[in-house]
């Protein structure tokens, strides 16, 4: 599981360190491609399997549905943790999700998101403001 909010930095080569405590649950190899609101969703090999089965079974008639698996599925690409636990942002998802030096990785349970340190401070600071709202839904539905 992953869970916490670690400060790294994309080196000149677009090499990033994946949080210590999160290597040996992602594994050697894993999947990265475009998340929501303009992150990137790093995913382990295992997980991104389900992941992908249950987009590749979304109905393709709805337009909405179709590019929503395009963007995740095209942007997806396979990436391997070198021997110090970095990994290599392709440059289509680096400026997808506006990248520079400072970066931001959360882990949300079965993935990680790799955010560009100040969009995950705006994103984190109105998120922070809902909460209340949010927590109420939850309440409707049970689940907190």
């Amino acid at each position: 599981m992953f869970i916490g909010e670690y400060k790294h930095i994309l080196d000149a080569k677009n090499r990033l360190a994946v949080p210590s405590k999160f290597r040996k649950e992602l594994g050697k190899k894993a999947v990265i491609t475009r998340g929501l609101d303009n992150c990137l969703f790093l995913y382990s090999m295992e997980s991104w399997k389900e992941i992908a089965l249950k987009l590749g079974k979304m109905p393709i008639g709805e337009s909405g549905t179709r590019g929503f698996v395009r963007l995740m599925l095209s942007g997806a690409t396979e990436v391997s943790l070198d021997s110090l636990g970095r990994i290599l942002i392709p440059e289509y998802l680096k400026k997808y999700a506006g990248l520079k030096k400072n970066t931001v990785i959360s882990g949300l349970f079965n993935r990680m998101e790799v955010w560009e340190a100040n969009s995950w401070k705006n994103y984190k600071q109105g998120a922070e403001k809902d909460t209340a709202e949010v927590a109420e839904k939850l309440g409707e539905l049970g689940i907190y």
